[in-house]
């Protein structure tokens, strides 16, 4: 069985066309129709069946992916195993969120050239989905993302999570309102919600999770979220409370302007989870490994309040 055969599969699987997969691999639509009858043979099962003027998996070709993507992997870490005490050299591909970035990635850029010239940084600033779509696509080689633990994300089995840290995240208010709820730190977080079902909610424009841990909360307390103003950016998020536009979540241990309270949220608890992500068998590889250890070794370091272990401090989304 070649392996580059099981690539065509794997790829026809995550991408949904034979076309598709020419364009991905530099090859024609024929030469991955002729590589997948050829796989077939091998394996002596049926991994295609026609789906109108596509195909799909069967399921005997969807069985044989899972191995495929494990088997791949192997052959990628025994490639690597051929030289593993070399000096850290090439170039990593980095996406991720602000925070993670500017925190971890970006102050590590000049030493990295000092005590490794030969291996190279590229940065990319990116949402969640946008960065993993990326390392899905091999177009980058670390991913660094976020969820929330109300709204958790299915990640494809071809990649691979390593927790950074967790922060607890609160309800950004006018501070007016506050003052007229006084204290909260006995109200749940399901109560709290209740007390703003009438007020406009404010999500991230780049990323669905803050709108669904929103709406989850909302839920919880019996109603529906009026989610009408989005931002990337907790700086406008903080403008745009001011400016009596809304509600919404800001990390705890962030500072605040003077116009917005930070109210806790507890039972349940609202946390962010950021982690370091990569493809399947390739964590080993020694830039992408040093590098990722480093930035794990920073989070360590690094702890404010409304953070756990394993992790930093949250300034951005």
């Amino acid at each position: 069985m070649e392996t580059r055969r099981l690539q065509y599969l794997v790829e026809l699987a995550r991408l949904g066309s034979m076309r598709a997969v020419a364009d991905t691999l530099r090859t024609t639509t024929s030469t991955v129709s002729q590589q997948i009858a050829a796989l077939s043979k091998e394996t002596g099962a049926a991994l295609v069946e026609p789906q109108g003027r596509l195909v799909r998996l069967t399921p005997a070709g969807r069985r044989l992916v899972e191995h495929a993507t494990v088997i791949l992997a192997a052959v990628e870490a025994a490639q690597r195993d051929l030289a593993p005490g070399a000096e850290p050299s090439g170039t990593v591909r980095v996406a991720g969120f602000a925070t993670a970035l500017r925190a971890h990635v970006l102050p590590m850029v000049a030493e990295l050239a000092g005590e490794h010239p030969l291996l190279h940084v590229l940065v990319r600033e990116h949402e969640p989905a946008e960065a993993l779509a990326l390392l899905a696509a091999d177009e980058i080689d670390l991913a660094l993302t976020y969820e929330y633990n109300l709204a958790p994300a299915a990640l494809d089995p071809a990649l691979v999570s390593v927790p950074l840290w967790t922060a607890s995240w609160g309800l950004g208010v006018p501070a007016a309102a506050a003052e007229e709820l006084g204290t909260v730190d006995s109200v749940t977080s399901t109560e709290l919600f209740a007390l703003f079902r009438s007020a406009d909610w404010i999500g991230n424009s780049r990323n669905t999770a803050d709108e669904t841990a929103i709406r989850t909360l909302a839920s919880m307390a019996g109603f529906s979220a009026r989610v009408t103003h989005r931002s990337d950016s907790l700086d406008l998020v903080e403008d745009m409370i001011t400016a009596g536009l809304g509600v919404g979540l800001l990390p705890v241990g962030r500072p605040t302007v003077p116009g917005v309270r930070l109210l806790p949220l507890n039972g349940p608890e609202v946390l962010l989870r950021a982690s370091a992500v990569t493809r399947r068998g390739r964590s080993d590889w020694p830039p992408l490994a040093l590098l990722a250890d480093l930035i794990r070794q920073r989070a360590r370091l690094s702890w404010p309040a409304g953070v756990t272990p394993g992790g930093a401090g949250l300034t951005d989304r």
